[in-house]
This record gives C-alpha cells, structure tokens and sequence, in this order.
C-alpha cells in the first residue's frame, strides 16, 4: 500500500497543512518504528506501523483548526473519526482503526459523555499493540510545533486532560514500549 498516493489524494497542495501532516506523521512513524525494531518479541506488524503512523492524522483537513492551518468545518476532536471514514472508503479497515482510536490514549464512552465530546457514544480504545503503539508515539508531537518532540512529563500532562483513564493507559503503555521512561 502506497500511503503517499493517499495523503497525495486529499492534501494535492504542497502547503503548509500537507507539511505539518507529513512532518508529524513521520516523527510518529520514526519514533513508533524504533519502539517495534527494539521489541522483536512483541511480534508487531513493522510496515502496518509505518503505514498507520503516516496515515493516522490524514481527517484533519476536513476540521477547523486555524491554528495549524485546516480550514474545515468539523471540530477537531472529530478529526480521528473523519481519517477512520476517509480510510474506510480506501478499503483500509485496520488503518481507519488507528484513525478513529488515538485521540488522547483512546476514549472511553464514558469520557465522551462527560466531556460531552461531538463523538459517538462508544468506546474508541486502542486494541491491538499496533495501535497502542502509534498512539503511544503520536502523544510526543504535536502539529503545533511539529519538528519538536515533547518530553515525557508533557506528553502525559497533554493525555491526562481527557482524564485519569487515559494518563494510566499512557504509562501501562510506557512500561511496555519504553520501560527506561517509567517514573516512580
């Protein structure tokens, strides 16, 4: 599967959003492939993992995010759910997975309800280790400011805003992937 053809489809400008998309995507990608090449023993999917973290984001030009220059109409928070249905369409069920799970460490229906969040009221949890993994590594960029990585503290500090649940799925996540960051 060629993911460039892909974000080419619906980002065809070289802009400033596709350079924000792509310089993200491949931070994610690098830093979610170093986490799978130093734990053979998980037996992940490696080019899964490449594709998915290229392609994770790709719903966010259809929000409105002035701030990282997508001029949608769809709030951001929607963005995951709208690259799952994009995916879909491209026949990429287990990427459209990845899409629609990796806002904060994953949401539960719960959380959505109480933050009354504009999603479905279902659980959107990472299952699989690949997608734990690239939402793990999504948490250390931001598009903000997308060439920086965000030091640990601040990943999880960004997490634990959607809640309790997700800051301890980040660090049950940290102890699997990247046990040398685990704080006491």
């Amino acid at each position: 599967m060629d993911y460039q053809k892909i974000i080419d489809r619906y980002y065809p400008e070289d802009n400033k959003l596709k350079y924000i998309l792509i310089t993200h995507s491949r931070l994610v990608s690098q830093r979610a492939l170093k986490i799978c090449d130093a734990h053979p023993e998980l037996g992940m999917d490696r080019q899964f993992i490449e594709e998915a973290a290229m392609l994770h984001d790709i719903g966010i030009c259809r929000c409105d995010a002035p701030g990282i220059e997508c001029f949608g109409t769809e709030p951001y928070i929607c963005h995951g759910r709208i690259g799952a249905t994009m995916l879909r369409a491209e026949g990429l069920e287990r990427h459209a997975r990845v899409c629609e799970r990796h806002t904060g460490a994953g949401l539960t229906k719960e959380e959505i309800i109480r933050q009354q969040l504009p999603l479905p009221h279902q659980d959107f949890l990472p299952e699989t280790l690949e997608e734990k993994l690239i939402c793990y590594a999504d948490k250390f960029y931001s598009k903000t400011h997308p060439e920086r990585e965000k030091s640990y503290d601040r990943a999880l500090k960004s997490v634990a805003k959607f809640g309790d649940d997700g800051a301890r799925r980040f660090k049950e996540w940290t102890a699997l992937f990247e046990p040398e960051n685990v704080k006491n």
